[in-house]
């Protein structure tokens, strides 16, 4: 069954180009990207234990190198594009992840938002990226390899297939990349980081090469969300993009990449539920009431996200019969908690 659900998932979303609705077409992609956005902090938080707060900040960066390098009169080559996006993250990544990774625990992820708050503020307060007004891209990219163009991403249909084609090499090269030995290792790291130094792992650039390869994820999510929406602002780095991609980790479940995606495509969906106008009428600009009071109430009610929910009704479906096997009582058959003694009677 789990292996099954990425491929079920996958045909879902390509079947779903053919809705025939702009509206839902464009809410299929931007799950998508936000998908893979997912899948890159998983990556740090669900394999190496790494609680970052500045993950969006190699998202704006992917998003702001394809507005920044594209021309204005053309299309830019894709050849060329999308790898100089993705190398710009992951530089970034290499020289801040160098040195957030010498702190641990709330350190980290305090310096990982710091990071991410100087890269906000860099497109924010100067004029590299417009300002806080931001900036436009006019064209989608080209794949151009010697006068040939296989396909053509201003086509709405090619590129949503060209952006499930993302998704679905990430969540492959991350499902490959966990059951490697780097995978196993990254997994020992998060469990006892002491005992696997203790066993001659020098943990750090197991540590450090999560962080790059999560952030150029990022930075591919951020590239795609830039040739979605042809805009990008300063928002994208902002922490608020970083808190928003680790609750879609937290709230799928941190242990499997399906709770990554799962996790996403429930959060978008609540919030274009509350945001409804048609469903809530006027009540539709308080959606933020309702969205978290869901979010405690998932979060509350299945501990493990919601890819854990099948295990967590599987163990309360076998709870009684293991207790009969072990001759354990069943909780409404539980004795009563035994009394203080009073005066005069011997204690037992």
């Amino acid at each position: 069954m789990t292996r099954l659900l990425p491929v079920a998932t996958l045909l879902a979303l390509a079947a779903f180009a053919w809705s025939g609705s702009d509206y839902y077409t464009g809410l299929a992609i931007k799950v998508m990207i936000y998908a893979i956005f997912a899948l890159s902090l998983q990556l740090l938080v669900g394999g190496a234990g790494l609680v970052s707060l500045g993950h969006a900040a190699f998202f704006g960066i992917g998003a702001y190198a394809a507005a920044l390098l594209s021309p204005e009169s053309e299309a830019a080559n894709l050849w060329w594009l999308l790898p100089a996006a993705l190398l710009a993250a992951a530089a970034y990544a290499a020289v801040t992840g160098a040195l957030a990774l010498r702190t641990r625990g709330v350190y980290f992820i305090m310096v990982t938002l710091a990071f991410a708050q100087m890269a906000y503020y860099v497109f924010h307060d100067t004029k590299i990226g417009g300002g806080s007004d931001g900036i436009y891209l006019y064209f989608r990219p080209e794949l151009r390899l010697a006068g040939w163009m296989p396909f053509d991403l201003g086509d709405a249909t090619t590129f949503y297939y060209f952006v499930l084609a993302c998704l679905a090499l990430s969540w492959a090269f991350l499902a490959l990349l966990r059951r490697s030995p780097f995978g196993h290792a990254l997994a020992g790291i998060r469990i006892n980081e002491q005992r696997m130094r203790a066993a001659g792992y020098s943990t750090f650039p197991y540590k450090l090469t999560a962080y790059v390869v999560g952030a150029t994820l990022a930075s591919l999510a951020g590239f795609l969300f830039a040739l979605k929406d042809g805009f990008v602002t300063p928002e994208l780095l902002a922490w608020e993009q970083s808190g928003l991609v680790l609750l879609m980790v937290i709230l799928g479940g941190m242990a499997s990449l399906g709770g990554a995606v799962t996790g996403t495509v429930a959060l978008v969906l609540m919030q274009e539920l509350f945001q409804s106008q048609a469903l809530f009428s006027d009540y539709a600009r308080h959606w933020h009431l309702p969205l978290g009071l869901a979010i405690i109430a998932l979060v509350a009610l299945l501990p493990n996200g919601i890819a854990g929910l099948p295990a967590q009704w599987r163990r309360r479906r076998d709870a009684p019969a293991a207790n009969a096997r072990t001759g354990a009582s069943t909780p409404g058959a539980a004795r009563a908690p035994a009394r203080l003694p009073i005066q005069g009677e011997p204690h037992v």
